[in-house]
């Protein structure tokens, strides 16, 4: 049996990649200076623990570490192309998380939920045809916020880098030396990706929702709140099961949903751009063999 490989992930981040291990954290960004800045430190102990084992659980904890973890790298790139060094951290961090996360809840979750009710009570709709409106509602929004900021010059750079990460971490796997020429040749496209797992949560809660029948409007809206985290553990887990079963056509099939909206959140990165990323993958990987030894 072929040894399975560790899941590396990362983020994008301004004109810079982070790159994440199982115990390390590494970011390279490239300075106005032209010079590749990298800065790695250890994870917290939380990713050490028994609780990020338990199935569901583990989703939630990984996502709201993961918010954490990417506003603070998205600071750190920012000053260094600014050179200042305000940093984002404790209650100021979590704060604009949190703040972050209300916002997106608001437009996403609850926005849908109120134009599904306005179907039923304005069309006439049945709760099945209501929720099926709200999903739709909800992925509309959501591919197309996508788009308009992929039309923005500085996302499309992040989106470039976005691309260099998955060319790193697909290269990886397919057991490559890591060089640019290299990684070049790899897909954008990556099963573990964050915008599949959007996706993925956009796609499940049109099933959950839909099981929940007609509802007063303060209940849907609450049950919209209460259930996102049911829906953001149940979709990482599908995003964990999938990446594992590559192997199974129909697996293969499953995922190309998820794989082709990746077309909208990842450009062709330049030679330079991958050298960035590798910088960051080669630095998480070298501090995560110093804390093993």
């Amino acid at each position: 049996m072929t040894e399975r490989l560790p899941s590396y992930g990362g983020q994008a981040v301004i004109e810079g990649v982070m790159m994440r291990g199982a115990e390390s954290v590494a970011i390279a960004m490239r300075a106005p200076d032209n010079q590749i800045v990298v800065q790695s430190e250890p994870l917290s102990g939380l990713y050490k623990s028994k609780i990020i084992k338990i199935p569901f659980l583990r989703g939630l904890i990984t996502l709201w570490d993961s918010l954490g973890l990417g506003m603070r790298a998205l600071t750190i790139s920012a000053n260094v192309q600014s050179g200042e060094d305000e940093q984002l951290e404790g209650a100021a961090l979590y704060g604009t998380v949190a703040i972050s996360l209300a916002i997106g809840i608001g437009l996403f979750m609850l926005a849908p939920a109120a134009i599904g009710q306005l179907g039923e009570r304005l069309l006439g709709f049945n709760a099945w045809w209501s929720n099926l409106l709200e999903g739709l509602v909800r992925l509309a929004l959501l591919v197309g916020y996508i788009w308009i900021i992929g039309r923005m010059p500085d996302i499309q750079r992040v989106f470039m880098y976005h691309g260099a990460e998955h060319k790193t971490i697909n290269a990886f796997e397919a057991g490559v030396e890591l060089t640019p020429e290299n990684v070049s040749k790899f897909s954008r496209e990556h099963t573990r990706c964050g915008t599949a797992f959007l996706l993925t949560l956009v796609l499940l809660s049109v099933l959950v929702f839909s099981l929940l029948g007609p509802l007063p409007t303060v209940w849907r809206l609450v049950s919209r709140v209460l259930l996102l985290p049911v829906l953001a553990g149940l979709a990482y887990e599908y995003i964990r099961w999938t990446a594992r079963h590559l192997d199974s056509p129909v697996v293969r099939w499953l995922v190309k949903p998820n794989l082709a909206l990746q077309n909208l959140t990842t450009r062709e990165p330049d030679l330079h751009i991958l050298e960035v990323s590798i910088a960051a993958f080669n630095a998480m990987r070298a501090r995560e063999n110093q804390i093993t030894l």
